[in-house]
């Protein structure tokens, strides 16, 4: 239970919670509510930038999904062009994570980052889908050791205002790693190689670094899933 409650924080959080913290003081030395008040933001933003460790599936040809949260949408998209991966339609994940979500995002794939490339933009709702094209992003290309590509972008949202990417051209990864944050809610997308399915449905629920998104070395057409 104490690893479930105690989990790591991430580095990048640690400036905000002091933030938050001394807020807090100050309102708690105005009036005894407003401490209170400081008291519940200071552990939001905590429980915000919590980093818990993840047991990635090791097996080659999947790939997992680089966020916690709903896959909002599955659809057909050429990616960015900042990628160089063409303009042929590829399948899209999107998956959408709101305040509450780990906020942590990891490397879908094994492989050599190829492509790093920031863009600039809006701040449009992310759950929009023209927010894939107009708001500010950081797209990410990973080569596996077998050539494939699998792109995947950081897109900011309504209030996400800041996006880290810790990954460079050249490095080389392991599925599941961590490689950059949103701050605060966004969403990421994943563009699947030609011929691979989705194995997950929209509305379900993604665990980045965990949920199995696609098998390169599967079969097996695209999932359907309901409510129930």
């Amino acid at each position: 239970m104490l690893k479930v409650v105690l989990v790591p924080i991430n580095k990048a959080g640690w400036p905000f919670i002091a933030i938050f913290a001394a807020l807090g003081i100050f309102l708690g030395w105005l009036s005894l509510p407003l401490g209170f008040v400081g008291l519940v933001l200071t552990a939001w933003c905590t429980y915000f930038f919590r980093d818990p460790q993840r047991t990635t599936p090791t097996r080659e040809g999947l790939i997992i999904s680089p966020a916690d949260g709903v896959v909002q949408m599955i659809d057909k998209a050429a990616p960015p062009e900042e990628l160089e991966m063409g303009t042929e339609e590829r399948i899209r994940i999107a998956v959408f994570m709101n305040v509450f979500n780990v906020h942590v995002n990891r490397v879908p794939i094994s492989g050599t980052i190829s492509k790093v490339a920031y863009r600039p933009g809006k701040f449009l709702n992310a759950s929009l889908d023209k927010a894939s094209e107009f708001n500010e992003r950081m797209s990410l290309k990973v080569t596996t050791k077998d050539q494939v590509d699998v792109g995947f972008v950081q897109i900011a949202g309504l209030v996400a205002r800041r996006i880290l990417c810790y990954a460079s051209e050249g490095d080389t990864y392991q599925a599941g790693q961590r490689f950059g944050l949103i701050r605060f809610g966004s969403r990421v997308d994943i563009y699947l190689p030609d011929g691979v399915e989705p194995m997950v449905s929209v509305g379900q629920l993604a665990v980045a670094g965990e949920s199995v998104i696609a098998d390169m070395q599967t079969k097996e057409t695209a999932r359907s899933g309901e409510v129930r």
